[in-house]
């Protein structure tokens, strides 16, 4: 470590395979939390993440919806809201999350932003949505655009979340729904298929380790400065 003299020793790990090789892995059925961004009596965003919960359910996931309406605007409500209370447990339960948004004026829409932004980066001691997978979909009234999944894509990387290569965007989706609000056969559903496979995949990969993916040099350092002040202080 001479070359390295501000790096702290002591605090410094070098990744070890054998730390990702988990002990004691976990067996129970991946928990999938599906958030989606409007509240249309017809939302395609929720038919959406209805399809996409019954591909997961089907690979043997455990899966809750959170539906947004009565959610107040963020800060005009304080945290003790039922809405964001129940909110808030669903992300400390699950595992992984897909978030389903219509493109509305060029980005997701201000519902999905909210949901997201009732989510803390911390909660005590507790990161909820921290090293947990997540899948991103989006419907369009016209031609296939990408605007709401890149927008998701870089909430999903700021909220710390393990978001997964694979995405699905439905073009037209008024068109891909029948009368029974089911999606019909197509390249863009065999999509979604894709998507779910591979968050469960990553879901199972990660869950086992994911408070050893997301252990920082940076915060056992803060720890370890908080600890010895706290030890070291004075009594008043």
């Amino acid at each position: 470590m001479t070359d390295l003299p501000n790096i702290d020793s002591e605090l410094f790990h070098t990744p070890a395979l054998d730390r990702l090789q988990a002990n004691g892995l976990l067996t129970h059925p991946p928990r999938i939390l599906f958030l989606y961004g409007s509240l249309r009596e017809r939302s395609f965003s929720r038919l959406l993440a209805e399809e996409a919960q019954r591909i997961a359910q089907v690979m043997g996931c455990e899966t809750r919806f959170f539906h947004p309406a009565g959610l107040p605007l963020v800060d005009d409500a304080p945290d003790t809201h039922p809405k964001v209370v129940e909110l808030r447990e669903l992300v400390q339960w699950a595992e992984g999350m897909v978030w389903s948004s219509p493109e509305r004026h060029g980005a997701m829409t201000g519902l999905m932003k909210s949901q997201i932004d009732w989510i803390p980066l911390s909660m005590g001691a507790v990161r909820p949505s921290q090293g947990k997978t997540l899948a991103l979909l989006q419907v369009s009234g016209g031609s296939q655009s990408f605007n709401a999944l890149n927008q998701m894509r870089i909430l999903g990387r700021w909220m710390r979340m393990i978001t997964i290569p694979n995405q699905s965007s439905v073009p037209k989706a008024f068109l891909e729904f029948d009368d029974n609000n089911r999606m019909k056969p197509s390249a863009n559903y065999d999509r979604v298929v894709d998507v779910m496979e591979e968050l469960v995949k990553f879901t199972l990969l990660t869950r086992s380790v994911s408070s050893y993916l997301t252990d920082r040099y940076s915060e056992r350092k803060e720890s370890a400065e908080e600890l010895s002040k706290r030890v070291n202080q004075r009594s008043v």
